[in-house]
């Protein structure tokens, strides 16, 4: 399994103000656009925004790490003791969220 951070989802309920100030003020460059969804190129590691409709800052950020194969990723944290949820495909894509020791959030997808 080799695993690689490949972007941080922040949620938000105001999609417009936080891709302009990410795109505009902090100088990121889009990467992509999908509705619900903005992903910028900071580098090594991508800034994506999800829009969520709640409430701004109560929800932790969700590291997400690159697998080409989902579901034997999924497997190898399974058997060592890691509580994941299924693999979830999207149209070009496969997904699966788990989260750490303290709860927070993470997820091994096969997106670019």
């Amino acid at each position: 399994m080799d695993l690689h951070i490949r972007r941080i989802i922040l949620f938000t309920s105001n999609m417009e103000a936080m891709t302009a100030f990410y795109r505009d003020v902090i100088g990121l460059k889009v990467a992509g656009r999908e509705p619900g969804w903005v992903d910028f190129d900071a580098g090594a590691c991508h800034l994506a925004l999800h829009d969520d409709g709640g409430k701004p800052g109560k929800r932790p950020p969700k590291i997400v790490f690159h697998a080409k194969d989902v579901a034997a990723a999924r497997g190898t944290l399974v058997r060592r003791g890691v509580k994941m949820g299924p693999v979830v495909s999207a149209t070009t894509f496969d997904m699966c969220n788990g989260k750490d020791p303290d709860g927070n959030p993470f997820q091994v997808s096969s997106r670019k």
